[in-house]
């Protein structure tokens, strides 16, 4: 067995470092082949550096992409994903708020059910501001009334999913956001478990609170379309 760590950046220079050493503290848990790819988003900071410097110590394990511009979330998720080798992915945010040592159990979920295509996390617990907790908790009530996707916390980046099958989705800028909807409607079952969630240590949020909340409208629009042809086929 083995499996692909995608993690995308952008301005997380102070927090990779840290993120990946609790990683590897907990891979002798895993029992498995694995390969790190980090994309940098057009990092305005040295986080490009940083993780170069990292490579050269884990070179074996390591593989960088490096965006010609900040293309967001969605996009790096996708070049992670054109290049990574093993056919399960995994996905975290490089911002440290995601606890790597969830990742054991998920996948551990994830291989014991072979029905299963995609098992994300749910922060049930986060440790956002009041703000983007509220507006989360809008959104993510919202989306589950329209699109029955079974998932409390679609915005968790901690999950595991086939990659075959994200190959056949319909990519868009913000389909990060609807994996679970999306894997759900291409007929994939799906299994959410609690994770943790922790406070940021270094830098900001990098996805405006307003701002997201109007492209999700219109993804959610745009998954309702992809959802209808789907079934139509």
């Amino acid at each position: 067995m083995s499996f692909s760590l995608i993690i995308p950046l952008f301005n997380e220079e102070k927090n990779i470092q840290f993120l990946l050493n609790e990683f590897l503290d907990i891979k002798s848990l895993l029992n498995e082949d694995f390969e790190i790819i980090l994309i940098d988003d057009f990092s305005t900071d040295n986080t490009l550096e940083v993780i170069n410097l990292i490579k050269t110590h884990n070179s074996e394990n390591i593989k960088i992409i490096k965006n010609k511009k900040n293309l967001g979330q969605s996009r790096s998720l996708l070049n992670g994903v054109k290049n990574s080798n093993y056919d399960t992915i995994v996905t975290i945010d490089g911002d440290g708020q995601n606890n790597p040592s969830d990742i054991p159990q998920l996948i551990k979920i994830y291989r014991s059910m072979p029905d299963v295509y995609l098992v994300g996390g749910l922060r049930l617990k986060r440790k956002d501001n009041l703000i983007k907790r509220i507006s989360s908790k809008i959104a993510n009530k919202v989306r589950t009334f329209i699109l029955k996707d079974d998932c409390i916390d679609t915005g968790c980046s901690l999950k595991v999913f086939d990659k075959h099958t994200f190959n056949t989705l319909p990519f868009f800028d913000g389909i990060h956001r609807f994996l679970p909807a999306l894997y759900k409607g291409f007929g994939k079952k799906t299994f959410f478990v609690p994770v943790d969630h922790r406070p940021r240590l270094y830098g900001k949020s990098n996805y405006g609170t307003v701002k997201r909340f109007y492209r999700g409208i219109i993804d959610i629009i745009r998954v309702i379309f992809i959802l209808k042809n789907k079934k139509n086929d």
